[in-house]
């Protein structure tokens, strides 16, 4: 599991060892998807069969999800952030000569435009991708051959050729869990999550205007990750033990309480149960509300959560596990379970990487030239 560069680390070792705590609550024991931004989680699953299951065409024969190949033009490998529609991305691409890492805005089969740039040299990493209104905001985190890391937040209009612009460069230690909710913009702000610089755990829920401007910080004693605005979760969603929501504005708290066999990953709506067999590894995993209602089995022992983040549009969980399609990167059965109508569906199979941001889910297949990206939106499924 690869880790973002978070703030200035590296600066002071005791700041740095206060994060690793933080960030070890997150990801320590993950239950199907908390993790930090990079690379999907990987787990063994186990050998139990889950019963055939319908397919996308099946289930919903007017879905239909979209295909651009993973190479552009130019011969460079295009790895999309964020899916504004199906049509529609913004991503990651080097130049040819590999100098740079480019953003690019990408719409269909039109030319890619290139909203920003920035040196290989400085090993840039991205997470946190997030749009409102006709503005997309991410978060870049970068480091010089002397050690020094920086993140920056920057913000570019898919509308105009205008090209990117900052935001911030004092966004703190920030912390990314490639979720959807890394960056949550509300009430004109752009909000994210960072550890703090003091003996205590300490989490600071930091924001910026949308136009730029002084940085705001609000320190809550504690491990946290933001959720659904104005939410909070412990930063221990994802282990054993219970979970704590917190309102920020009002202050409210909702422990949601586990047995010692289970594993919660929790949003206000829903949490996800990874329910432990007797020797220690996944029996079943389940869906159930936060306060304990409606719980039901989506799957057994073999599958995992696909994704960070709980019950898209309070109804879809995706999911996945191992097939026999595809390379031995990219041999994934990609699956949705619907909470509204308690049925598991199949996507797709020989999947590598899976992301959902926005209700658009987004998935590779293939390999090197042969690769594809394909997104759907979940908004369109009846």
């Amino acid at each position: 599991m690869s880790a973002l560069r978070a703030g200035r680390l590296g600066d002071r070792v005791g700041r740095r060892q206060r994060l690793s705590a933080l960030i070890s609550l997150a990801v320590a024991l993950g239950a199907g998807g908390v993790f930090l931004a990079g690379s999907p989680p990987q787990r063994t699953l186990s050998a139990s069969t889950e019963p055939s299951l319908p397919t996308l065409a099946q289930t919903w024969p007017a879905a239909r999800p979209s295909d651009a190949p993973g190479r552009l033009p130019d011969g460079a490998d295009y790895t999309p952030l964020l899916y504004l529609d199906p049509q529609t991305s913004i991503g990651t691409a080097p130049t040819p000569d590999r100098a740079w890492v480019r953003v690019l805005l990408r719409t269909g089969t039109e030319p890619p435009r290139e909203v920003h740039r920035v040196a290989a040299n400085r090993n840039p990493q991205f997470a946190g991708t997030v749009s409102s209104g006709d503005d997309v905001i991410w978060a870049e985190s970068t480091a010089d051959t002397g050690g020094h890391a920086e993140t920056r937040l920057w913000k570019a209009n898919r509308r105009t050729a205008a090209p990117a612009v900052s935001l911030t460069t004092d966004t703190g230690d920030a912390i990314f869990f490639n979720s959807q909710y890394d960056l949550v913009v509300a009430d004109g702000r752009v909000h994210w999550a960072a550890a703090g610089r003091s003996a205590e755990v300490i989490t600071e829920v930091r924001s910026v205007p949308l136009a730029g401007g002084p940085v705001g910080v609000r320190s809550v004693p504690g491990a946290y990750s933001l959720s659904a605005w104005p939410w909070l979760v412990s930063a221990g969603s994802g282990q054993a033990g219970p979970v704590e929501l917190r309102d920020l504005l009002s202050d409210r708290r909702v422990r949601v309480p586990a047995a010692r066999t289970e594993l919660l990953t929790c949003t206000p709506a829903w949490c996800r149960v990874l329910v432990l067999s007797g020797n220690g590894g996944p029996a079943r995993v389940d869906l159930m509300r936060a306060d304990g209602s409606g719980r039901r089995r989506m799957a057994g022992g073999r599958v995992s959560a696909a994704t960070a983040d709980v019950a898209l549009l309070d109804r879809f969980e995706v999911l996945s596990q191992s097939g026999s399609a595809g390379s031995p990167a990219n041999s994934q059965q990609l699956m949705l379970y619907d909470a509204a109508r308690g049925r598991t569906v199949v996507v797709s199979q020989g999947v590598g990487v899976v992301s959902v941001r926005g209700g658009v889910l987004s998935w590779s297949t293939g390999d090197n030239e042969a690769l594809v990206w394909h997104a759907l939106d979940l908004r369109t499924l009846p």
